[in-house]
């Protein structure tokens, strides 16, 4: 029986809708692993749900996730925001959003993964993100939608603010639609809208946050306000003041770019929240990005990222350039497919249509469709796709032998022709498909060789009108 990739982007499994990533590497009886602490999706007609689950995985694999079940549930009969969890000597500390981030309140464990219990109401506010600093001190920073962001200083309670240390607006703050009033803080540089995390990377401390463009960034399609972005500021004080960095990631899928470096999205950006780590002496970001129709849907994503520090003490994460082996810049990491798989997806496996990273071209709305039964072997399809959709998926390994087939299989679908193309949505068609209303699966010869490491994308095209088709997911054999 052929199994199901596991582990890809997104790498929890696809029934599972954890937003809000803040990732922590912890050591707890003698084993390392990363923990994944975020919202959770579960409301399904609004963001989050009543209770906060714990996913993590060892070091060495992280394709490999471990569900540790339900860590906390409200004690407000209220929606839980986006949490953080640190550890301070040894106990793991949860500050949980309760009534959507307007409480924030610490709960405690002895174990990683909870259960956190006995919460103490807290004066920090929305979005909190905490550091636990070499020698012991704690900030916590938070803030949003289009708000004033804070930094202060804790008790070693882990509670209870020193108010003499609180400093108001360390960034400049977005605008938005809900909340225009101008308090002199406003920033369409900084453009700080929610999702505070702070780390402290390299000795340096880094402000990761939430961004929100009200300017345009052409060179990823951005042209109207866009809050899809994970930036950063650094700072050799926890407190600021902090240096431009930049952005790391961006959640519009593949950007398409035209010959004046223009680009196009391929994927329905939404809101973003996560954090960058080192794992296993390499760095990634942690983010989220959006199924459905809406942003109730969300799912855990990562990618790796490079992480560098200037002669001239400039802290660059990302795609980081280099001039004579200094780094020069840094800007957003592509969205893909394959997440920890980083030398590609097994092309010999199954492979869900909801792993795609590309849907582009649709005279609809065409979308991935989210999927809530708890199956390993769950496959999500991409609905609602017209003639003309291009579905892709960066990036498959293939190995050093060029496969012989490709199968694909549909949902619900009219007549139609279903085109392989490899490394570009408009590249090289090498293996093409006819289904007809009756068939469901289909293999093909391919037509021309594919060796190492390629994307992939699947043409749908048809004489039809409107809706032609959902994709459930493809395979290659040897």
């Amino acid at each position: 029986m052929k199994e199901f990739i596991k582990g890809a982007n997104p790498y929890m499994p696809l029934w599972e809708h954890v937003p809000d990533g803040e990732p922590r590497v912890f050591e707890h009886n003698g084993e390392k692993r990363v923990y994944v602490y975020g919202s959770h999706d579960i409301a399904i007609t609004e963001y989050c749900g009543r209770d906060y689950v714990v996913w993590s995985a060892p070091v060495e694999d992280l394709t490999n996730w471990t569900c540790h079940g339900v860590a906390y549930e409200t004690h407000y009969d209220s929606i839980l925001y986006a949490p953080d969890v640190v550890k301070k000597d040894d106990t793991y500390y949860l500050y949980a959003a309760e009534r959507k981030g307007n409480l924030i309140v610490v709960a405690s464990s002895k174990t990683p993964w909870g259960p956190f219990e006995n919460p103490v109401e807290t004066k920090l506010g929305f979005d909190p993100g905490v550091l636990v600093d070499d020698d012991g001190k704690i900030y916590a920073y938070w803030g949003g939608c289009a708000a004033p962001c804070y930094i202060v200083e804790m008790e070693d309670d882990m509670a209870t603010m020193k108010e003499e240390t609180l400093v108001s607006n360390p960034l400049g703050h977005s605008t938005c639609p809900w909340n225009p009033v101008d308090d002199g803080h406003i920033s369409l540089d900084d453009a700080f809208f929610e999702a505070s995390s702070p780390r402290k990377v390299m000795g340096k401390y880094v402000y990761l946050f939430s961004r929100r463009y009200e300017k345009p960034v052409p060179e990823l399609g951005v042209y109207t306000d866009n809050n899809g972005f994970l930036s950063y500021r650094f700072s050799d004080s926890p407190f600021g003041p902090f240096h431009d960095g930049g952005d790391i990631s961006f959640n519009g899928g593949e950007i398409l770019k035209d010959a004046d470096g223009c680009g196009t999205m391929t994927y329905q950006w939404g809101n973003n929240h996560g954090s960058i780590m080192e794992v296993n002496g390499k760095w990634y970001i942690f983010y989220h990005r959006q199924t459905g129709v809406n942003e109730f849907s969300r799912q855990a994503m990562l990618e790796p990222v490079d992480v560098a520090l200037g002669k001239d003490g400039l802290l660059y994460i990302g795609d980081v350039k280099y001039a004579d082996g200094e780094p020069v810049s840094s800007s957003v990491v592509e969205m893909t497919s394959q997440g920890p798989h980083i030398n590609g997806l097994d092309a010999y496996k199954w492979i869900s249509a909801g792993y795609a990273c590309h849907i582009y071209g649709s005279k609809t709305r065409a979308y991935i469709k989210p999927g809530y039964e708890k199956d390993d072997d769950i496959s999500t399809p991409v609905v609602d796709l017209t003639s003309g959709t291009t579905v892709g998926f960066r990036y498959l390994q293939f190995g050093a032998n060029s496969p012989k087939t490709v199968t694909a299989v549909l949902g619900e679908h009219k007549s139609l022709r279903v085109n392989v193309r490899i490394d570009s949505y408009n590249g090289k068609i090498v293996g093409s498909m006819i289904f007809d209303i009756n068939e469901c699966e289909k293999t093909v010869t391919i037509t021309s060789g594919i060796i190492g490491k390629h994307a992939i994308y699947f043409e749908f095209i048809s004489d039809e009108s409107g809706v032609v088709a959902s994709f459930d997911r493809f395979t290659f054999d040897d």
